[in-house]
């Protein structure tokens, strides 16, 4: 039986994905630590802050029991600043994402590793300011969301955050003309998970038509070489019989 969904995420396996994030709150009761699945949370202290994973933050907010401090990238200032970068620096590519250089790990058998989303602290109140995480755009919309109060300018904020996702979705359009000999292609690194989750069909979609028809010329191209070679074959005959005449 063949399984019914395409390959890839979809974009609500995405944003589950994006709930295991870190984020920054600052807790307005005492809580003690809870042993979760991924390893215990800190104890919560007000006003200290504390990274707690997303699905619990907003549970806490929902409650009345912390606040939730948006990561730095997710600012009006920050934003007007990726969104010029976007638009004017990085016109056929991306905005790089934050750099995972300084990002390494040790395993139990001391062996390093460099870790990737969602269990880096890119969208912590230490994130840096002028870079977009993997999940940026479902980290956006569930913060603005449950936690719209916190997130100063949130109006504005939205905005931004809109048109920074269609001058990236324009560049994957720009991109997939590429497949069509249109254009001369785009990296897609620093691209989002949400993009890509949601691209993955249309873009799949288009390069296995190309295949197909890619596979069709060339069939046709083998036929005609092989016409090609038969009227060669008769005429070669035809002079022989010409010959011995």
């Amino acid at each position: 039986m063949a399984f019914p969904h395409p390959p890839g995420l979809l974009p609500a396996e995405v944003a589950f994905l994006c709930e295991m994030e870190l984020v920054t709150v600052i807790p307005r009761q005492r809580l003690e630590r809870l042993d979760l699945l991924g390893g215990p949370t800190a104890s919560l202290r007000p006003p200290q802050r504390a990274n707690l994973p997303l699905w619990l933050a907003i549970l806490l907010k929902r409650q009345r029991r912390a606040n939730i401090m948006p990561p730095p990238w997710l600012y009006k200032d920050s934003l007007l600043e990726i969104l010029e970068a976007e638009t004017h620096h990085f016109e056929d590519s991306f905005a790089p994402a934050p750099s995972l250089a300084h990002v390494k790990e040790v395993d139990a058998l001391g062996r390093q590793f460099t870790s990737s989303a969602p269990f880096l602290e890119s969208c912590t109140a230490s994130a840096p300011a002028n870079a977009l995480p993997y999940h940026w755009f479902e980290m956006a919309e569930m913060l603005l969301d449950a936690a719209a109060d916190d997130v100063s300018e949130a109006d504005q904020v939205r905005q931004l955050l809109r048109d920074v996702r269609e001058v990236r979705l324009a560049k994957m359009r720009k991109g997939v003309e590429a497949l069509t000999g249109e254009g001369e292609g785009v990296s897609l690194n620093g691209v989002g998970a949400m993009a890509l989750s949601e691209s993955r069909g249309f873009i799949t979609g288009v390069m296995d038509g190309l295949r197909k028809v890619g596979a069709s010329r060339e069939q046709a191209r083998r036929e005609r070489e092989d016409e090609e070679r038969q009227n060669g074959a008769y005429n070669d005959d035809d002079d022989d019989d010409e010959g011995m005449t």
